[in-house]
């Protein structure tokens, strides 16, 4: 994961990993999970984890609990700050995790990608112009009334549009088009469809 003073997708923040660590957390109040697990789904370094919870605890943003000699780390949902904060993290940085709860049960789907302008913003790279939209490759054939369906409910939580671009599955080694040639030559977020 790069390191940059401020990351291009919200650059209030003092870096993506922290904006990820938040909007994973907060962006699912169900979840409960260890820092090790945290940094497990993120990639990222168990300490880097460790100092963002650290302080977004003393923030009062996330709560904990021990059980045994494992912390337990979710959302603090009674904090003020609680709705807004998640709101605006989910939208920065969690399309990855929104287009993934809401693809995972469309049936026809062998991979998911985001591309364009968020993808190029999160591997920080391109231009300084704001994110419009998330742009998504979808491989396979799903059903298009059930993936329009689900790509509704994207649009609904991320605030922005959500268009997609739906190629046959094998499209990223095969593809021969010039917008092949443009989306395989940039950034490119696989979203984790919980296939294995």
């Amino acid at each position: 994961m790069g390191k940059s003073a401020t990351p291009k997708l919200l650059p209030l923040l003092r870096s993506r990993q922290q904006g990820e660590i938040l909007a994973r957390l907060l962006g699912d109040p169900e979840l409960e999970a260890s820092v090790t697990d945290i940094a497990a789904m993120l990639g990222a370094p168990i300490s880097s984890v460790h100092r963002e919870i650290e302080r977004a605890h003393a923030a009062g943003i996330v709560t904990s609990r021990k059980i045994g000699n494992v912390r337990l780390v979710r959302a603090d949902t009674d904090s003020p700050y609680y709705a807004g904060l998640a709101d605006v993290l989910v939208k920065a940085f969690g399309p990855p995790q929104v287009l993934a709860a809401v693809l995972e049960d469309v049936d026809g789907i062998e991979a998911a990608y985001i591309f364009g302008s968020w993808a190029a913003h999160r591997a920080e790279v391109g231009s300084d112009r704001p994110v419009a939209d998330i742009d998504v490759l979808v491989l396979g054939a799903p059903d298009r009334d059930r993936l329009y369906a689900a790509l509704s409910v994207a649009e609904e939580r991320l605030g922005r549009p959500v268009q997609e671009a739906v190629r046959p599955a094998d499209w990223i080694a095969n593809g021969t088009d010039s917008f092949h040639a443009t989306v395989v030559s940039r950034p490119l977020v696989q979203i984790d469809l919980g296939q294995g």
